[in-house]
């Protein structure tokens, strides 16, 4: 069984940085696609931003030259360095696993919380 672990989510005023971790465990010979997904109270889940194993990404809009993704193979680990954090940036950060072990499949974390004050 895969598991992922989030960590790093806090308050956190307006401008500020915040660095969210996601560890997979479980027998993991390969991850394809990591990502984080995002959920705002009243709104549909989104994609934050992804990254595949060869280390290409991608980024929502809305947070393209404040989000950095990045991510550690070898400890089947993603990384999510937020800077100049806004209010609406406020949200439960979720952590996406895809393709592992080369199945079609999805693995999620629990989520952790990000809130922003203005």
């Amino acid at each position: 069984q895969v598991q992922l672990v989030e960590s790093g989510g806090g308050l956190v005023q307006a401008g500020g940085s915040l660095r969210l971790s996601c560890a997979a465990s479980g027998i993991i010979l390969s991850i394809n696609d990591m990502g984080w997904y995002r959920q705002a109270p009243g709104k549909q889940r989104e994609l934050v931003a992804g990254i595949t194993r060869r280390g290409s990404t991608n980024y929502a809009d809305s947070v393209k030259g404040r989000f950095t993704i990045s991510r550690d193979n070898a400890k089947n680990t993603v990384y999510l360095q937020m800077n100049s954090l806004k209010p609406e940036d406020t949200a439960v950060y979720y952590c996406n696993a895809h393709g592992v072990n080369w199945g079609a499949n999805d693995y999620w974390g629990q989520g952790t919380q990000v809130t922003v004050s203005s």
